[in-house]
């Protein structure tokens, strides 16, 4: 299948012209017949709000207009998407990432791992499972979804590779302070698990933070398949052989080198990870 990683900057606060640019990806996109595309963090709504009464007015809900038309666009361009928005469900505020295929939204996720910045400052966390969603389709492809900081900690994306995902689509916000997080983690998080890692960062300026781009695919063993070279538009490619991420079993040398990063873990002497984190004791 192809995959597409959409690097561009976001209007704060502006849905309408993000939804455009989103729109307009799409008929882009459904020229090159691309299965799969990844879009930043919060692409719809911007991310770096004041206040939660500033954020909930802009958030959208799932069964918004904006979102409708989104989702019609998908369906007439065969391009499924993962697209990220502010979202609100009930009285709740989520930082919230969707796949759309098949004339629906088919998956959703509400970003667990809360940093102090921007809008997450402000929205409630996420209690959607990490999980992995079949695309429609002949090769059923599996996608797992991330935001942001959720790179940062190995767990949710091992949980995501234990989940089945083939693919592991983050949208992002990383501002320039984060640009070694995009060069590294990404390349890690996609051999770690052996699957394919698609990391949309977006660009431009927001109240006050500059985005660093560097965008990228990795690809199982982490190989990076494409990486954008800094903070400029751009719409990265890639086609993936989805039985690489499902063979688990790397065969470096027949008989004598082999590597299962899954059948060789030993869950047993993990318990601390589930533990909380304990306050710092007083020194004598």
């Amino acid at each position: 299948m192809l995959l597409a990683c959409v690097q561009t900057d976001i209007q704060f606060a502006a849905v309408a012209a993000n939804q455009k640019v989103v729109l307009n990806t799409l008929n882009e996109l459904s020229d090159k017949h691309v299965d799969l595309a990844v879009f930043p963090e919060c692409m719809l709504t911007g991310y770096a709000f004041d206040s939660r009464e500033e954020a909930w007015d802009v958030a959208l809900s799932e069964e918004s207009e904006e979102i409708a038309e989104i989702i019609a666009a998908s369906q007439r361009t065969g391009v499924a998407l993962t697209l990220g928005t502010l979202l609100r469900v009930g009285e709740k505020l989520y930082n919230a990432a969707l796949i759309i295929a098949g004339g629906s939204i088919i998956g959703r996720y509400h970003k667990v791992h809360l940093p102090h910045l921007g809008v997450d400052r402000f929205v409630d966390r996420g209690e959607i499972p990490y999980q992995a969603w079949t695309l429609p389709g002949k090769d059923g492809a599996r996608v797992g979804l991330g935001i942001c900081y959720d790179i940062s900690f190995p767990e949710p994306m091992r949980a995501l590779g234990l989940a089945g995902a083939d693919i592991i689509a983050l949208g992002t916000n990383w501002p320039v302070g984060a640009f070694r997080t995009a060069e590294i983690v990404p390349p890690a998080r996609s051999m770690e698990n052996h699957l394919f890692f698609v990391a949309a960062n977006r660009i431009g300026h927001e109240r006050g933070f500059d985005f660093c781009g560097l965008s990228s695919i990795c690809g199982p063993d982490g190989v990076e398949l494409a990486r954008a070279p800094g903070a400029e538009p751009a719409i990265l490619y890639a086609e993936v052989e989805l039985a690489k991420a499902r063979n688990k079993r790397i065969e470096r040398t027949t008989g004598k080198h082999v590597i299962d990063r899954f059948a060789d873990r030993r869950p047993e002497f993990y318990d601390t990870l589930t533990h909380p984190v304990q306050p710092d004791l007083p020194h004598d």
